[in-house]
């Protein structure tokens, strides 16, 4: 499912569809602060401009979307805000994963799971065994994330295969770093999009977005909605991707 070529959207046969997208859902706070409102109820504002890029990721042909929605740093936010977003998460799991299964779409949570209360991990499991065996648009919640972490405990991996006598250090490649990442399996992203003003990759999939288009906006995470995707994927298929290969040789290849 996952190496098959893109898909477009049948309405555009000459749009240029992402494989995978990767998301940073910046700016529900601020969206809340405008308004006077509690910074929770930004986040519940993003979670339902979640859903509306979700669906619309799954009309246009999109493989994969990775949502980052709690970093291993967001830790460091007052202890409230985090509580409640660890009820917001919970209670999006619930409310979410049986839509998801219903249009074959597959959930699945990237992170360290460990720092999470056990009635979460539990939901965590249960919406991914629900959608486990869809075929649609993968969903990937990079939940307790970090990119530094998931390199760092592929090195761990890595480390004990040496100790145990399975690997040898001369063995280890690029190839047997990737296969320990969260993420192995996947295609890696084409577009990265960061919502809310902020112009840094904070952490996010740093291993995976080597070569990864970047896009970043000004709309808070609450008001991007699919006008916004389009213009984000418009700018993406006007862009030449050359994996270190020059302007001209990429033109012959694509001829």
């Amino acid at each position: 499912m996952l190496h098959k070529p893109s898909q477009s959207d049948p309405s555009d046969p000459n749009e240029v569809i992402p494989r995978h997208v990767a998301i940073i859902m910046d700016g529900n706070g601020r969206w809340a602060k405008k308004r006077n409102m509690p910074r929770i109820a930004g986040h519940r504002a993003g979670v339902e401009a979640a859903r509306k890029i979700v669906q619309a990721c799954g009309k246009k042909g999109v493989e994969v979307l990775t949502l980052f929605a709690f970093s291993s740093e967001n830790w460091r936010r007052p202890a409230t805000e985090v509580s409640l977003l660890m009820e917001l998460f919970l209670t999006a799991l619930r409310r979410e994963s049986k839509k998801l299964d219903k249009n074959n779409a597959r959930l699945m949570v990237i992170g360290d799971r460990a720092a999470f209360a056990p009635k979460l991990q539990q939901e965590i499991a249960r919406a991914e065994a629900l959608t486990g065996d869809n075929t649609g648009l993968t969903i990937a919640i990079a939940a307790n994330y970090g990119g530094r972490w998931d390199i760092v405990q592929a090195a761990q991996k890595l480390v004990r295969k040496i100790q145990s006598g399975e690997l040898a250090a001369e063995q280890v490649t690029e190839q047997s770093i990737d296969a320990e990442l969260a993420m192995y399996g996947f295609p890696e992203p084409d577009l990265f999009i960061r919502s809310g003003g902020e112009q840094r990759i904070s952490n996010f999939l740093l291993w995976q977005l080597a070569y990864t288009e970047l896009y970043f906006t000004d709309i808070l995470w609450p008001d991007f909605d699919v006008a916004v995707l389009d213009n984000a994927f418009s700018s993406y298929a006007n862009r030449q991707r050359r994996y270190g290969r020059t302007g001209d040789q990429v033109q012959v290849k694509g001829a």
